[in-house]
């Protein structure tokens, strides 16, 4: 109904920036009576990853940007070193903000007794690009295999349209975080980087995890860098 309707969409603040959350899943929360007497210990949680989400942003990522933006501002004047710690700065700037605007999303969730999904899992310490994309920003990565991948056919209309499905999706998502070339290119290069580890995955596999590690992670940094 139409109570419903105006809970989901003001429940969350456009100044904080978090997990995508879909109208069935939260409208059956607000419907649900018992949630809505206070609970201190829900309330302390909540307290609590709203504390860290504003810690990671305030302390981490607004820090880490002040380095950034003088870095990308004087780019003509950076040595090798300088560039690269730049590069990675930004990296680690973009993972501390965005994870902490969505702890606090969750936080300000639990103190009302909403249950908001994660949307981050250690995203750094992938082993592939595919698993990249189920540790960062996973409910975007739900959202667009749910209605594009699947509706397009996922994997079941074989290869070559698997690895074009993959493709769109991965455009979609260059897309969905702004309309320029950079973004457009950022999503092209992931996708064809998804689709090439899937293509060898059985030799990549036989390697040590701590190289598909360090591989993941520099294209994730090099990639940051068109994102930027």
């Amino acid at each position: 109904g139409l109570v419903d309707y105006l809970s989901f969409v003001t429940f969350f603040p456009s100044l904080v920036s978090g997990p995508i959350v879909l109208h069935g899943a939260t409208v059956v929360q607000f419907q649900d009576v018992s949630r809505r007497r206070f609970d201190g210990e829900s309330f302390a949680k909540g307290v609590m990853l709203f504390a860290l989400g504003l810690g990671k942003k305030v302390l981490l990522a607004d820090t880490l940007a002040l380095a950034v933006n003088y870095g990308y501002a004087h780019i003509p004047s950076l040595d090798s070193l300088s560039a690269l710690t730049v590069a990675v700065f930004y990296t680690l700037e973009l993972y501390f903000d965005f994870s902490g605007y969505s702890d606090m999303a969750i936080g300000v969730g639990k103190m009302f007794r909403i249950e908001i999904p994660a949307n981050f899992h250690s995203p750094y310490r992938a082993v592939s690009v595919k698993d990249f994309w189920k540790r960062w920003h996973m409910t975007l990565s739900g959202f667009l295999q749910r209605y594009i991948y699947f509706p397009l056919g996922g994997s079941r209309k074989g290869k070559m349209r698997t690895w074009m499905n993959t493709m769109i999706v991965f455009l979609c998502s260059g897309l969905w975080h702004g309309a320029g070339w950079t973004y457009i290119c950022w999503g092209f290069l992931h996708g064809i980087f998804l689709i090439v580890t899937k293509r060898f995955r059985s030799r990549i596999e036989k390697l040590p995890g701590a190289i598909n590690r360090v591989v993941t992670l520099l294209f994730v940094n090099m990639t940051c860098i068109l994102f930027r």
